[in-house]
């Protein structure tokens, strides 16, 4: 009964720590999507920013689109920076947080009391900051491996 007992004790806690095993894995690789996502995003906007600056000051409907997409901007980004990551990604994750930071400062230089200033949006370093959270793509990507 004493064998069986023990033997019971230690197939348990090998299964219990094979579940948490793959429930790391699990909360990594969902992580690194969500990263992965938020960054490709941010992307998209930088390639396509410049073409909707120069619309925007044609256009009052392009520049009102253009705040549209920055205060959306601001939202993800907010709610990026409270997503809880797993151990393995707490110093990139960190990393992400500290460029959303930069970005949402410039974002709110350009956009004063909800209404776009396109002078301070060309002249801020929005693309330039996008541009720095891009670069930890690939290393966000390592973390799923």
């Amino acid at each position: 009964m004493r064998k069986w007992m023990l033997l019971f004790l230690i197939i348990s806690s090998t299964m219990l720590s094979a579940c948490s095993l793959i429930e790391g894995a699990s909360n990594s690789l969902d992580y690194v999507n969500q990263a992965t996502e938020h960054i490709n995003k941010l992307s998209k906007f930088a390639e396509q920013a410049p073409q909707m600056i120069k619309d925007a000051a044609l256009n009052p409907e392009a520049k009102q689109e253009l705040e549209k997409q920055l205060n959306r901007i601001k939202k993800e980004l907010e709610q990026f920076n409270l997503i809880n990551a797993p151990s393995i990604a707490k110093d990139i994750h960190q990393q992400l947080v500290d460029k959303n930071k930069v970005l949402l400062q410039e974002i709110n230089k350009a956009v004063e009391n909800g209404h776009l200033t396109l002078d301070k949006l060309q002249n801020s370093q929005i693309i330039t900051t996008i541009n720095d959270i891009t670069s930890l793509l690939n290393r966000i990507k390592d973390l799923g491996l």
